[in-house]
């Protein structure tokens, strides 16, 4: 058995019920970010123009807006978490380094703070899965019943 999936395996032996609703909440917040950038476009452009990475800024905000609508649905449900969660890292990295951290950590515009703790609880659930109240885990159990 290797390392990563003695992790995962511990991981999803002792996760408690409650971190449900954390990955809820998550899953509602990246989602509202995802409905703020449609909604939003022009806002969305500013930032990207007043940060360092301009070229592709109108790829780039449809990706994030359709990564954030569709990995929120996914996070919220629990389905695929972990590879969900996968698309939303790299989008929250760079949000830290090249827009929020232009705007300090204590501006009444910063987003710097709620941007490092839904990096925190992505990498959370990155690790330790969706959890028992999931998806992902009702597959499991109905596929194992099967066999």
């Amino acid at each position: 058995m290797n390392y990563v999936h003695r992790i995962e395996s511990w991981a999803e032996n002792h996760q408690v019920k409650w971190l449900a609703f954390i990955r809820i909440l998550l899953g509602v917040i990246i989602f509202l970010k995802g409905l703020f950038f449609i909604m939003n476009r022009d806002a969305l452009f500013s930032m990207i123009e007043n940060s360092a990475i301009d070229l592709y800024a109108v790829l780039l905000v449809h990706l994030v807006a359709s990564a954030h609508l569709i990995g929120g649905i996914l996070i919220m449900i629990g389905l695929i978490t972990r590879i969900a969660v996968l698309f939303q890292i790299p989008i929250l990295v760079g949000a830290i380094i090249f827009i929020n951290s232009k705007t300090g950590f204590f501006s009444m515009q910063s987003e710097l703070a709620l941007s490092i703790l839904v990096l925190a609880l992505l990498l959370f659930f990155f690790v330790f899965g969706s959890g028992k109240l999931s998806v992902d885990e009702w597959m499991n159990k109905n596929s194992n019943n099967e066999h």
